[in-house]
């Protein structure tokens, strides 16, 4: 993989000028100290293991300028077709945990990844939920220098406000009730290697200056504790939710956003990347006969042509749950009664010029190009009707829908923003419809 040297020719020199200066820092203190006490030993010998970190990387990085230097020219992405840009990333060794379709999209994602993961540069991963972020993570910390070295995730939305600076940087013992010793944070953990932050955008205010704070000085200091403690970690941050947005009304932080941001990768929706459903039918399938041990499942014409045309709203997750789902409850063969039932195709499915009827009537092309387009046009426009007739019953109230039809709350919300209906709407008319009975 080529090596993207941000610094320019001569960079070497003066890190290593850099390196020089510190190692006589270390040794002047070594040499003029009349007696060290054991905490500045430590002290010492953390900056000691600190500059061997920074040869050995510097080496690296030496080794892939060199690599990079004897590889042919790679020709412009552009002048080629999806299929050969994704067997071109094969090709040139780029290590990737699963499967990938030819998703111009998702290719492009994947060699923005390719180009950022030898550099140190901050990376932001954005993406509806399911669509891959944490595995996008795991590819530019395995095609990087680092991939040797620690990988630590982090969950931010699932760590309570009072304990995230402790979390995130570790504490000093009797720093607060339930403090017994010193504890490392996630930060001093995943030291020379890359650190995760999923859901970025659930950081609340405060946790978002103090991560500020040590992409700006890469340093940290644990709580009860006064001193510093320098750290060299890539960070890889996520999230599902607009950020720029969110920056603009006050609930993100303007400077860490663009801080974070330095290289941003979208995934798209599973949706959107419908040739890689068939890989992921057989990457999952085998993936999940070996953890139940037994054959891989087969699927019935029927199942296979209902999953290869659903919507999926939880995207590669839900896709691989279900996947396993089916693995467990059918025997050699799965069909559609094995599936949730809050997703199952219904059976009073209407007629295909039912379905097309109201299109024709607007204007547009009634004749679908395909049978699996029109039969999954047809299950969309039942799943839209008797959506918008649940919420006109129970006047737009989601909870009182979602209990109603034995759903998740979520799941119901996430099929609702998928044909765009919107519950206020129905909402209102329940409000005029009352306000005219009373007039």
């Amino acid at each position: 993989m080529k090596l993207f040297d941000p610094l320019g020719p001569g960079s070497t020199t003066v890190s290593y000028a850099g390196l020089l200066e510190k190692i006589e820092i270390v040794r002047s203190t070594l040499r003029w100290a009349p007696k060290l006490e054991r905490a500045e030993i430590e002290k010492l010998l953390n900056q000691a293991n600190t500059l061997r970190d920074e040869v050995m990387q510097l080496s690296r990085k030496e080794r892939f300028i060199e690599a990079a230097a004897l590889e042919p020219q790679a020709p412009d992405a552009a002048d080629l077709t999806a299929g050969q840009r994704r067997q071109a990333l094969i090709d040139r060794s780029f290590v990737f945990e699963g499967t990938f379709g030819d998703n111009p999209k998702l290719l492009a994602a994947l060699e923005v990844a390719e180009k950022a993961a030898p550099t140190d540069l901050p990376v932001l991963i954005d993406g509806e939920s399911g669509t891959g972020k944490e595995l996008m993570a795991k590819v530019i910390h395995a095609n990087g220098s680092r991939a040797d070295k620690p990988y630590i995730s982090v969950n931010c939305g699932a760590i309570p406000d009072n304990l995230l600076e402790s979390e995130l940087f570790g504490h000093r013992k009797g720093a607060f009730t339930g403090a017994s010793s010193d504890r490392k944070g996630k930060f001093e953990s995943a030291h020379t290697g890359t650190i995760f932050l999923d859901e970025i955008g659930e950081l609340p205010l405060t946790g978002q200056v103090k991560l500020l704070r040590v992409l700006e000085a890469h340093e940290i200091q644990r709580v009860g504790s006064d001193e510093t403690i320098a750290v060299d970690t890539r960070i890889v941050a996520a999230t599902n939710r607009n950020l720029r947005q969110m920056s603009e009304q006050g609930h993100f932080r303007e400077d860490l956003f663009y801080r974070l941001s330095v290289i941003h990768v979208s995934l798209p929706a599973l949706r959107e990347r419908r040739d890689e459903i068939p890989l992921l039918f057989s990457y999952f399938g085998d993936e999940a006969a070996e953890a139940l041990r037994r054959r891989p499942v087969k699927m019935t014409p029927k199942l296979r042509e209902f999953l290869l045309s659903y919507g999926y709203p939880g995207n590669i997750r839900e896709l691989r749950n279900l996947i396993y789902r089916l693995s467990c409850l059918a025997g050699d063969v799965a069909d559609v009664d094995h599936l949730p039932e809050d997703i199952r195709p219904q059976r009073d499915m209407p007629t295909l010029v039912e379905a097309f009827g109201a299109q024709s009537t607007a204007g547009l092309s009634a004749v679908p190009n395909s049978l699996a387009e029109a039969k999954r046009a047809a299950s969309d426009e039942a799943e839209r009707a008797f959506l918008e007739r649940g919420l006109q019953e129970t006047g737009g109230t989601v909870a009182e829908l979602a209990r109603r039809c034995d759903m998740n709350r979520s799941h119901l919300q996430m099929l609702l923003k998928k044909h765009g209906i919107h519950s206020k709407d129905f909402r209102r008319r329940a409000q005029d419809g009352a306000l005219r009975e009373k007039s």
